[in-house]
């Protein structure tokens, strides 16, 4: 029987990969760069529909990814990956070379064609720069995954039957729910970073997730409901969920009938119609976890700052032009602070990125200000800052984009419920749905799960089909109450990139109160 990859192999693989980065590829004309990154994914999952079963199965990935940089002329950066089987084990260093020399070709392509832009049209190729990379400390690590439970000793006949009992517990909630479908995952991934300055980076994660979608029925039409959970964990996130500070996960069934309930209550609550005014608003920890993501994560990517994804994802307000931007500025009230950490518990946690730089806290807006985007190291040198850690891709075979990591508004002082019974007049904003964001990201539009009445101070009468349109600077200076109640919540499909890379992460922020329009349906 034919062998098949698993996470272990790449124990035995690392010495001649890292001769083939650190030595051979130095052999090559105008060499200046080479970094590789490999991994391998044992991976199981199912999913039900309706309380039964629907497909389950488990599957191995293994796949590597190359960049090398090379000075012909002007300096450029070439990159190659490739999806690979099992019968690639034993011939891997041949087929990496081959990648090296695939991703070199490209490089001195790409390198011969920036000198000629640059010589034919000297307006338009000034603004090409040499791929230059920031300085960050060589590092040889290993970092193990955590995990009570090993993804990869977990029966398949267990990942099926919880989503059943998900699909099942949701369907229960509700005599006019009319549709539940439910997936759970869990795996191991082992990814190994070697680059020709000497870094050899070992890194594994136990990864397990489940998904809930449901749908509800009433006099007012169908509502659709759905939602993630899970933690960069072993099976027992499934079985007994996870609570960890601002994390606070219930077991899978669990959460599940929650969602359940959330979705029969909302479908049987009238569709909210929205005063013609700006009005006070309190937004939940839960709302705040799609807003920051949206409008504080995405935009201060800097590679979307720098206007590398225009084309197909938009800018950002943060920053028009190296002369020209909100670094040092007051965007936000001094109540609101927002980082993005790599290193705190979460669900886009690592200790370092795919291309070696250490993670640290990046404070994006700190008392309101403006402070830092999130950066590879390409940009960081662009800008003259230190690399931050950020750049990540879904897989190997995919070139590293700046990505948020676990992407918070912190925790204020001040206690909810003393939040809202300040409040005379206004609505309280609960969990998210649906964004709708402007091309920079400088307005934005989200509905919530559910939208109150504030009377008095009081919470009021619920409604569905509501959320809150802000410009998104008037909205952040608007906040004049910020809770001490921060929770993170699991992020498990942020999508960016051409072809699309879908990412993890965390996010979340604590209750705050400020001023926004609200949204009807339609």
């Amino acid at each position: 029987m034919p062998h098949t990859v698993s996470v272990e192999d790449l124990e035995r693989l690392r010495p001649n990969l890292r001769s083939l980065v650190t030595e051979k590829a130095r052999t090559l004309r105008d060499f200046r760069f080479c970094d590789l990154r490999i991994q391998v994914r044992e991976e199981k999952w199912a999913s039900a529909e309706d309380g039964a079963s629907k497909a389950s199965g488990e599957d191995v990935a293994f796949d590597f990814g190359v960049r090398v940089i090379v000075q012909r002329k002007m300096s450029a950066a070439g990159f190659f990956g490739q999806v690979l089987g099992s019968s690639d084990l034993e011939r891997i260093e041949s087929v990496v070379w081959r990648g090296i020399q695939q991703a070199y070709q490209r490089a001195i392509s790409n390198a011969l064609k920036k000198a000629h832009t640059k010589r034919m049209y000297p307006g338009l190729g000034d603004s090409l720069d040499d791929a230059y990379l920031a300085r960050v400390p060589v590092a040889e690590d290993s970092v193990p995954a955590t995990f009570e439970i090993d993804p990869r000793g977990v029966p398949l006949e267990e990942v099926l039957q919880m989503a059943v009992a998900g699909s099942s517990a949701a369907q229960s909630r509700g005599s006019d729910i009319v549709f539940t479908s439910a997936s759970t995952s869990t795996y191991l991934l082992r990814e190994l970073f070697l680059n020709s300055e000497g870094a050899d980076i070992d890194q594994s994660f136990a990864q397990t997730e489940g998904f809930i979608f449901v749908i509800s029925g009433s006099q007012y039409g169908n509502f659709e409901l759905y939602d993630s959970t899970g933690h960069q964990r072993g099976w027992e996130i499934m079985t007994r969920g996870y609570r960890n500070g601002p994390i606070d996960l219930p077991d899978y069934v669990g959460f599940c009938g929650r969602l359940g309930r959330d979705a029969a209550d909302v479908a049987a609550a009238p569709p909210l119609r929205p005063p013609d005014r700006e009005v006070p608003v309190v937004t939940d920890p839960h709302f705040n976890t799609l807003l920051v993501h949206e409008v504080v994560g995405h935009p201060s990517e800097l590679d979307r700052a720098l206007k590398y994804e225009t084309a197909y994802a938009g800018r950002s307000w943060f920053l028009k032009s190296l002369n020209d931007n909100q670094l040092g500025r007051q965007i936000a009230s001094p109540l609101v602070t927002a980082f993005s950490d790599p290193l705190m518990d979460g669900y886009g946690s690592f200790r370092y990125d795919h291309e070696g730089t250490p993670g640290r806290r990046a404070y994006i807006i700190r008392d309101g200000v403006l402070e830092e985007f999130l950066n590879n190291r390409q940009t960081s040198a662009i800008m003259g800052v230190s690399p931050n850690g950020s750049a990540r891709a879904t897989e190997a075979h995919l070139a590293p984009l700046i990505r948020m990591t676990n992407t918070v508004f912190a925790a204020g002082e001040r206690d909810p419920k003393d939040i809202i019974s300040e409040v005379d007049s206004g609505y309280y904003i609960a969990g998210h749905r649906t964004p709708s964001i402007a091309e920079s990201r400088e307005n934005f539009r989200i509905t919530a799960v559910k939208v109150y009445e504030i009377e008095n101070g009081q919470l009021g009468r619920l409604y569905r089909d509501g959320g809150i349109t802000a410009d998104t600077r008037n909205y952040f200076q608007s906040i004049d109450a910020v809770g001490n109640d921060l929770q993170v919540n699991p992020i498990p499909n942020c999508g960016k990139g051409q072809p699309m890379q879908a990412k993890r992460m965390s996010n979340g922020g604590p209750t705050m109160r400020g001023i926004a329009r609200l949204t009807g349906p339609g």
